[in-house]
């Protein structure tokens, strides 16, 4: 069935706008894909900011002339074409569109992409959907950033467990009772018994008879 030039006027210019909101753009090969299939890859798509567009390989190599200004060889356009444009992560949809692949038995494959500037073949194409996409790497990032805090934290919480089935107090308590008990243990400290003065040689003198004797003479 033939398209009006009206009509792809309309295609192009969807095509355009596809393109400038992208931050990637990969190439697909469809080979008998159910009208079914295609409306569920396109909602999965959607979850992720990503578009699956079918077009004429006229059209898109016009579409990215005119957006990137690049060319596009017909040799990264091989069968029945269609867009994948990821547009919130430059990775996310090219991944998500990857897991699909995995289901459908090459009746859908990578053919090339537009990544990072440049124009990528099909196994670059294959490798970059492989990556993990930004929010799975914030993710991991933030486990790594947790996994500290949470092994002291079981390691606080282990300690106090082990305090109380031993029946012993709190590091806060115990510093207490040692901070009350200090002074009474200074204070036993510093009472000592007296030393008895020794008697002087003229004490004992004047105690003995022979010196009474002498004083009544």
């Amino acid at each position: 069935m033939a398209v009006s030039k009206s009509k792809k006027w309309e295609i192009l210019e969807e095509l355009k706008v596809a393109l400038e909101g992208a931050k990637a753009v990969a190439f697909t090969s469809n080979t008998a894909l159910s009208v079914e299939e295609i409306s569920n890859l396109r909602r999965n798509l959607r979850e992720v900011g990503a578009t699956f567009t079918l077009a004429k390989k006229t059209l898109i190599k016009i579409a990215f002339k005119e957006v990137y200004n690049v060319e596009i060889s017909d040799d990264l356009m091989p069968g029945q074409i269609a867009l994948v444009c990821s547009n919130e992560d430059a990775v996310a949809g090219l991944g998500k569109l990857n897991e699909f692949m995995k289901k459908t038995k090459d009746r859908i494959v990578w053919t090339g992409s537009y990544f990072e500037g440049e124009v990528k073949d099909a196994e670059a194409t294959k490798v970059i959907a492989g990556l993990p996409s930004r929010e799975t790497l914030l993710g991991r990032l933030v486990g790594s950033m947790k996994s500290p805090i949470s092994g002291l934290a079981r390691f606080f919480d282990a300690a106090a467990k082990e305090l109380e089935t031993q029946g012993k107090a709190k590091v806060g308590e115990l510093e207490g009772k040692r901070t009350e008990a200090a002074p009474e243990a200074k204070a036993e400290e510093t009472v000592e018994t007296a030393p008895v003065a020794p008697e002087t040689p003229a004490e004992v003198v004047a105690e003995t008879p022979a010196a009474e004797e002498k004083t009544e003479a």
